[in-house]
């Protein structure tokens, strides 16, 4: 199987990892292997290393990525049951291991950012795009539909008629109509995705991890329709008692930095 996921910390940000979408020769195109390991790495994540505080998720060389591996395809969409096995079993479990991450991720996003590629920057909290980059899912001139699993994902932060345009038309859009339909938060310069993208995550990292992670929480309620019932918010309250919620209060009474412990306990 071609390409691989890289995962190494950011040397400069302590508690950063960058997480990278590797495929030379085929714009980093995800292949099968990549989608299993992109859920080996964020399954169970934070909890495996509490010190994390942000993740930033590229793709090699300057490009995010081209969606599926073409060269893969004729060994498994063509026969119904192992089509629904790749989208249900290994694209779906890698989509949601990424939106279940508490720990906030920053796409950079460079160059194309197609079909999975997208899927996967959906996933992220925060998106920021270089002015060149293109965004969409022009699967249909693979003549093939999204899956379902995978429209629900890009769904969640795109208007129906952005996703229509992308899914029936074929519509690739530039990053600043990406960003005028509320899927890039920002864009800049080709030359500063990454600085930016840096930049991001060392402010989310100066913050405590702890509210992050009930912050995020609290968006996937919303974002799945549920309730906050009684319980939920008696959990959710519980932060009362935790560390970095007394140490920001009082830094900030006593006119000093924040040092934030980390913990998600």
């Amino acid at each position: 199987m071609s390409g691989r996921i890289g995962v190494a910390p950011d040397p400069q940000l302590p508690g950063v990892q960058v997480v990278e979408l590797v495929n030379p020769g085929k714009l980093n195109a995800i292949s099968v292997g990549m989608w299993e390991a992109l859920r080996e790495v964020f399954v169970g994540w934070p909890q495996r290393e509490p010190g994390l505080r942000a993740v930033v998720l590229r793709g090699a060389d300057g490009v995010f990525a081209a969606g599926a591996d073409i060269d893969e395809l004729p060994g498994f969409r063509f026969e119904r049951d192992s089509l629904q096995h790749f989208h249900e079993h290994i694209v779906a479990p890698a989509l949601q291991a990424l939106l279940d991450c508490e720990v906030p991720l920053v796409a950079q996003i460079e160059g194309v950012c197609v079909g999975g590629g997208l899927e996967i920057a959906a996933c992220c909290d925060i998106r920021i795009a270089g002015r060149s980059a293109r965004l969409g899912a022009p699967i249909g001139r693979l003549g093939f539909p999204m899956a379902p699993d995978e429209l629900a994902v890009l769904s969640r932060v795109l208007d129906p008629g952005s996703v229509a345009e992308m899914l029936l038309e074929g519509r690739l859009l530039d990053a600043a109509t990406a960003m005028q339909r509320g899927f890039v938060q920002r864009v800049v310069d080709d030359a500063e995705v990454a600085t930016e993208a840096t930049a991001t995550a060392r402010r989310i990292a100066a913050l405590a991890p702890h509210a992050a992670r009930l912050n995020k929480r609290t968006m996937r309620q919303i974002a799945l329709g549920r309730a906050f019932d009684a319980a939920w918010r008696r959990e959710h309250f519980a932060y009362a008692a935790h560390p970095d919620h007394r140490e920001g209060v009082m830094a900030f009474i006593e006119r000093r930095e924040p040092q934030f412990t980390g913990s998600s306990d």
